[in-house]
């Protein structure tokens, strides 16, 4: 279902300029444009394209309407005055895209507020990379008074010790990150930790 509704809101500026465009030339540029961003966006909510979910779908959001309104210039220039049936579209495309900006607008501040309060935990992409040699052997999350964490426990398969395998992977310290350009406001720290039988990387959101 969450797929289907992102692929809708991802094509929807494609369909409503399709509603008012009035030349080939500009309608399909503009509308080929339009359909890579939505592919763009599509890849982002799919993991194909690492990227802030929350952050894409505002800028998707931001730059579509002023690509529409591009493109209604560029053939207002080689058309004229448009046909009286032309501005209710036209107006009904603004609200529809105002509407889709607001609400990517309010969604995305909650989902950063979620962050913030530390109720979710970092996706599995927010883990480290594992070197060579290193495998991961179980993964999870748990929260704690301090938020929620995504942890994983990982081993050597060339005898590294604890300690070792902590410097192989270059934690000896924890570092954080910006998790995103706009909404994603928290940062995602990352670290590992040694439990005295295992060694356990970790990612969590910074405060």
């Amino acid at each position: 279902m969450l797929t289907i509704l992102g692929t809708l809101f991802a094509v929807a500026p494609t369909v409503v300029w399709v509603t008012i465009a009035r030349t080939r030339s500009v309608g399909f540029t503009i509308g080929g444009v339009l359909l890579t961003g939505a592919g763009l966006l599509i890849s982002v909510q799919q993991g194909w394209i690492d990227a802030p979910r929350p952050d894409a779908h505002l800028v998707f959001t931001a730059l579509a309407p002023l690509l529409i309104a591009c493109g209604a210039g560029l053939e207002g220039r080689h058309e004229g005055s448009p046909p009286p049936e032309w501005i209710p579209r036209r107006n009904a495309a603004i609200g529809f895209l105002g509407t889709q900006f607001a609400l990517t607008l309010a969604v995305g501040l909650l989902y950063a507020l979620m962050i913030s309060e530390g109720s979710d935990a970092p996706s599995s992409k927010a883990l480290p990379s594992l070197p060579p040699g290193i495998t991961m052997v179980d993964e999870g999350t748990s929260c704690g008074s301090g938020g929620c964490w995504r942890a994983a426990t990982v081993t050597s398969e060339d005898g590294l010790s604890r300690p070792e395998i902590i410097r192989e992977l270059g934690l000896q310290r924890e570092s954080c990150r910006s998790s995103g350009w706009l909404l994603d406001w928290c940062d995602v720290c990352i670290g590992a930790r040694d439990n005295g039988e295992n060694v356990i990387i970790y990612a969590g959101w910074g405060h």
